[in-house]
């Protein structure tokens, strides 16, 4: 996807907060034909530079302008981790979109070779025993570079010990298209 395309998803997500909180905001274009076919996001929100919020879909089930929207929401209101954005804050926020692939399962042994597949920088994951489950964008690597550091924390972010592992362990890869706010503005986008 373009830059023009993540500007409009950014938009759609600052607006959709925006909405909530009771402020009017213009968005931009939501009648592209490309916002009404199912899209997986997350959309993520920090402030100062700061995790302020994370919410999103793994798979694909509704239209991505829909999933974006209630991410979106979601990230600044719901999210447990942290309380509901407060109107003042609106300002400092910065908001980010990220774009997944459908997952795919990772073929492993073992623990060992589980973690010689990851491919860091490039793979979210996510990890799945029994009802516990997790995942990490591949954003996270920036914070958790060492592949047997990312799969332990996402053991304990799943509730589990972090030296826990059971042979029916599942774990899946997929990547991102991500915009940020503060990168469009300086007209660059990665992916």
């Amino acid at each position: 996807m373009k830059n023009d395309q993540g500007q409009i998803l950014l938009s759609i997500a600052r607006s959709a907060i925006a909405n909530s909180l009771h402020i009017p905001y213009a968005t931009s274009d939501e009648t592209a034909p490309w916002l009404i076919e199912l899209g997986a996001s997350f959309v993520t929100l920090t402030r100062y530079g700061k995790l302020r919020g994370c919410i999103g879909s793994i798979h694909a089930y509704r239209p991505l302008l829909i999933d974006v929207k209630t991410n979106a929401v979601s990230a600044a209101l719901f999210d447990p981790r942290f309380p509901p954005l407060r109107l003042k804050d609106f300002e400092t926020v910065q908001v980010e979109v990220s774009l997944l692939t459908k997952p795919e399962l990772i073929t492993f042994t073992n623990e060992s070779t589980a973690l010689s597949q990851l491919r860091p920088g490039t793979d979210g994951v996510v990890f799945e025993y029994g009802r516990h489950r997790s995942t990490f964008l591949p954003q996270v690597w920036e914070s958790l570079p060492q592949p047997d550091l990312f799969l332990t924390m996402l053991k304990r972010k799943a509730g589990l010990p972090d030296t826990f592992w059971a042979a029916d362990v599942k774990l899946f890869r997929y990547t991102v298209t991500k915009w940020h706010e503060t990168d469009l503005d300086e007209e660059s986008c990665y992916g």
